[in-house]
């Protein structure tokens, strides 16, 4: 099977396209990480060149973000330098029915947080895979920590039910290190009952910068899926 025939990866692209679609002349739009979104980059960059839309200035969330951003055109800027967000395209791990997000598999969701919340139309973007009824059924949370916090950090995660485990590095020895220069642990709890509560509960231990438990920032998911061999888009 060729890569043009994938069908997954046509959906990926389909779902990329739809969010890019979305995207007006004159915005700011927070460029979010990973496979889906990184279509969605592509996408903008090609309706800019175009001449479709104009205009456009992109935050990055990462440094994959950033690369590709500039790979297909999309000048960027920091948020420094500008007193809004209008519109931020994101992946994700794992989307309740209530559109809390598990993120963070690719290490870069404390970037991804200062961004998407910020922005004032949040759209994520997935395949149906991710679809879980609740948070936590199959992902862990990952929790970004400072370096020198990490075993008091795991030893009270452990006290809240969660089993903490230091992300290691693939091709690389020793942990993941994030963009920040800080190492994530993956948390797996038997169920998430309360994502709202179990976020801030996160954030306040000693140590911790960021979880990857999005709660109540989400205002479109799209969801691409593959039906007879053909890859549809739809919405919740």
């Amino acid at each position: 099977m060729t890569a043009a025939t994938d069908p997954v990866k046509l959906m990926k692209q389909q779902v990329g396209k739809a969010a890019a679609d979305l995207v007006k002349s004159s915005s700011i739009v927070g460029l979010g990480t990973g496979s889906t979104t990184a279509y969605a980059i592509q996408y903008i960059g090609e309706r800019l060149k175009s001449g479709e839309i104009k205009d456009i200035v992109g935050v990055p969330t990462s440094f994959q973000a950033e690369v590709l951003a500039k790979e297909y055109g999309i000048p960027l800027t920091t948020l420094d330098a500008i007193d809004h967000i209008d519109i931020a395209i994101d992946g994700a791990d794992e989307v309740d029915p209530q559109k809390n997000l598990i993120k963070g598999g690719g290490a870069a969701h404390t970037r991804e947080k200062v961004v998407d919340y910020l922005a004032d139309q949040f759209i994520v973007v997935v395949d149906a895979g991710k679809l879980v009824d609740r948070l936590g059924s199959v992902f862990a949370v990952p929790v970004e920590v400072i370096p020198m916090a990490i075993t008091p950090v795991m030893r009270t995660v452990a006290q809240l039910g969660g089993k903490p485990e230091l992300r290691m590095g693939v091709k690389k020895a020793g942990p993941v290190i994030t963009d920040q220069g800080n190492m994530v642990i993956d948390v797996k709890f038997d169920s998430i009952d309360d994502p709202v509560n179990l976020e801030k509960t996160l954030n306040n231990i000693p140590g911790v910068l960021e979880n990857g438990i999005f709660v109540n920032c989400t205002d479109l998911v799209l969801i691409g899926e593959v039906k007879d061999g053909l890859p549809v888009v739809r919405k919740i």
